[in-house]
């Protein structure tokens, strides 16, 4: 674990220096627990069981509990409502905001003093959810102690039943936080600890001690998801306090996946390779990822799906947002699809991104890039069964292509990308 130096001002006596170095210890001997690695060509599904899922938690029969069990490697759950369903699927990750007082919660009355202010002593606010002049989200100080320990607290409660961990929403080594009338308004809070105006730097390390003190708090078993965002600083200088995070996950959920907007062609800060790397980042930090994808044509499913299994490493998870093809009675069969070990990393071919497995191939165009058309040889077939000889991919496309298993199969000599 690597830790920035912390001034010896804000502590003091030898009395707390000692406490801080007993937790640091603590935390470096805990080495965060991974889930089990699989073959990297095997598709291991992120059920979201929101609201549009209720349907088919209500009461489920004995065939879909078991096909949900077969079906979904983990979910997203949401405590109270999932707790009995902890019963029979063991996979759940339940729903906690990493830093919301919520506005109609008791805690924003009886403990207003957790809440960031502005320089006028403002409330603050997530910037999510607001209309009418309002959020519905406070800013929790998560600079506080007493906020951070309350929080852990209640994660430790929820975990108890029978969750297999935690799923952290707003975990923003960035700036989130505003007013009320504004939502693209940034407003600096301020700092409760010096009576300043809060730094970008403060607020990053004040998240990672955060998130450290709750991978601390919780027993190694416990899985625990950052929904972070993936572009919190650039890549050309690793950020220590994103490393911190990072190293604190078992998983960084990265909403929207490959079929993000926002994403551009190469290695810009926007682009496409740039937020693979990103995600190699975390691999080599020693957490997996959740491409939460939102693609919802046929092509943008397979090319979301198809960018999943050039970064996947046997213990990453694919989610989409799109329920009319992700439940027992809509399930698109790429996401059954298992290409068996992989036998390289991904790399460039016919200006394509490809990456081959004992069972099958994948070919993605990523944006911005003019159409490709290349003969792919003779064994293949498409998602949908069907012999393919060649593809044709305009930008922002991918085919997923399987052949007979074959772990020795000879594949095209090529350059990784790096």
């Amino acid at each position: 674990m690597r830790f920035t130096a912390i001034s010896s001002k804000k502590y003091s006596s030898i009395s707390q220096l000692m406490k801080l170095a007993i937790f640091l210890t603590f935390f470096m001997s805990c080495s965060v627990a991974q889930a089990a690695k699989g073959p990297a060509g095997q598709v291991r599904f992120f059920n979201n069981a929101d609201t549009d899922f209720d349907n088919y938690l209500r009461n489920p029969s004995v065939a879909q509990k078991k096909w949900m069990r077969d079906h979904y490697s983990r979910m997203l759950s949401y405590s109270p409502s999932f707790d009995k369903k902890n019963s029979w699927y063991k996979g759940g990750l339940a729903y906690v905001n990493s830093y919301a007082i919520y506005e109609n919660d008791q805690l924003a009355k009886s403990h207003p003093e957790w809440i960031m202010r502005d320089a006028r002593g403002n409330k603050l606010y997530i910037p999510w959810a607001c209309g009418g002049g309002r959020c519905s989200q406070f800013a929790g100080d998560f600079s506080n102690p007493k906020f951070r320990s309350y929080m852990i607290g209640k994660m430790k409660a929820i975990v108890k039943k029978g969750y297999r961990g935690l799923w952290l929403d707003d975990v923003n080594l960035t700036w989130r936080v505003g007013n009320d009338s504004d939502v693209n308004t940034h407003i600096t809070p301020i700092d409760s600890n010096t009576g300043r105006p809060m730094t970008l730097n403060d607020w990053r390390r004040y998240f990672a001690q955060y998130l450290e003190e709750v991978r601390a708090a919780l027993p190694k078993t416990i899985e625990i998801s950052h929904n972070a965002i993936w572009y919190a600083d650039t890549m050309k200088a690793k950020n220590p306090y994103i490393t911190r995070q990072i190293k604190a996950a078992n998983y960084v959920n990265l909403e929207r996946g490959a079929s993000d907007g926002g994403l551009v062609r190469g290695t810009g800060q926007w682009g496409y390779e740039t937020f693979l790397k990103y995600i190699d980042y975390v691999h080599k930090r020693g957490a997996a990822v959740i491409l939460m994808d939102d693609g919802y044509t046929t092509t943008q499913r397979e090319y979301g799906l198809a960018t999943w299994l050039l970064i996947s490493q046997g213990n990453d998870l694919f989610s989409s947002d799109q329920h009319n093809w992700m439940t027992p009675n809509n399930w698109w069969k790429g996401y059954s699809l298992n290409l068996g070990k992989a036998l390289n990393d991904r790399y460039t071919w016919n200006k394509l991104i490809r990456r081959d497995f004992a069972c099958g191939s994948v070919f993605v165009n990523q944006p911005d890039t003019s159409t490709v058309s290349v003969a792919v040889g003779n064994g293949y077939k498409n998602v949908d069964a069907k012999p393919v000889a060649s593809v044709s991919l305009q930008a922002k496309t991918a085919a997923i292509l399987t052949t007979p298993c074959n772990a020795a199969r000879k594949v095209p000599s090529h350059k990784f990308l790096p």
